[in-house]
């Protein structure tokens, strides 16, 4: 059974945000690991907060819900902890609300980017003003810090060479599809817990390509490195074996540092998603 009513969407987004946050995946702030600025707590009241705005996301513009969810987050929190998420989630979000064409999910999601408009990116541009993520920098052509003049999957496509969660939004969320929630899937039947195939699946999800996040803290160089620790730390085991499992600590120490350089942010948002689709097919109760 799939999940389509309202409340169950937004339940299902914040328990995917609550999943991907619990679960210990290097790098990221978790239970017990928090950040100087950020602690494991802001990461629950956010998923808390997106309740609402993305249980109505079936009625409303794409934008408009993003706009919503992180102004409703930021009545909770300080600190940027979500927005890569909920860029991803509200599409998906709305998409699950409306009737399924023959390609399913996807294709509905395709269905829902297709249809966006200027306003739309005019509501994302306010969301991320609003969440100010460190790293932005300056685009040549529709930056965020000006008035959007394309509709949103426009500008999303002008962003995916530099961008995953962009890239999603052009490529009708592949990486999601294609990597995310394969691995996810895989983990759960072979009788791994939700934490542990979270972790599973944020590392298969990072070795399979460089965190856009870190690229733009710690450059192209920096970011590559963290990928091939990734994939040897699921050569090792990963959370499968007690070897893997010391490989993911020494990654963990590896990755973290006063600034956060190191911080798969975006391959963490791209988990959320997974997780959003497996329990929106109904994987919670599978």
């Amino acid at each position: 059974m799939r999940l389509r009513e309202a409340a169950d969407v937004a339940v299902a987004a914040q328990l995917a945000c609550l999943l991907e946050a619990s679960a210990p995946k290097p790098g990221n702030v978790s239970p017990g690991r928090h950040f100087a600025d950020t602690r494991y707590e802001h990461f629950l009241a956010s998923a808390a907060a997106i309740g609402e705005p993305l249980a109505g996301a079936g009625g409303r513009a794409v934008g408009s819900t993003v706009r919503l969810a992180i102004e409703a987050t930021a009545r909770w929190t300080r600190s940027n902890t979500n927005l890569g998420i909920v860029l991803l989630l509200a599409p998906v979000a709305r998409a699950a609300r409306a009737d399924q064409p023959a390609g399913g999910l996807r294709a509905a999601i395709g269905d829902v980017l297709a249809a966006t408009t200027v306003d739309d990116a005019c509501n994302v541009y306010a969301a991320i003003r609003r969440a100010a993520p460190g790293g932005l920098g300056q685009a040549k052509a529709q930056d965020v810090a000006d008035e959007p003049t394309l509709p949103l999957l426009d500008v999303m496509r002008l962003a995916a060479h530099r961008d995953g969660i962009a890239r999603e939004y052009d490529s009708t969320f592949e990486v999601t599809f294609e990597i995310g929630v394969p691995a996810l899937d895989a983990a759960r039947r072979d009788g791994l817990p939700w934490d542990e195939a979270v972790v599973e699946t944020f590392l298969t999800l990072l070795a399979a390509s460089p965190d856009t996040h870190i690229v733009r803290r710690a450059g192209e160089e920096v970011a590559a490195g963290v990928s091939r620790l990734a994939r040897a730390t699921l050569e090792a085991g990963g959370v499968r074996s007690d070897l893997g499992r010391r490989a993911l600590e020494e990654m963990d120490v590896e990755l973290r540092d006063a600034g956060h350089a190191k911080n798969p942010g975006t391959t963490a948002d791209l988990t959320a998603a997974a997780i959003f689709v497996m329990l929106l097919g109904g994987a919670w109760r599978g």
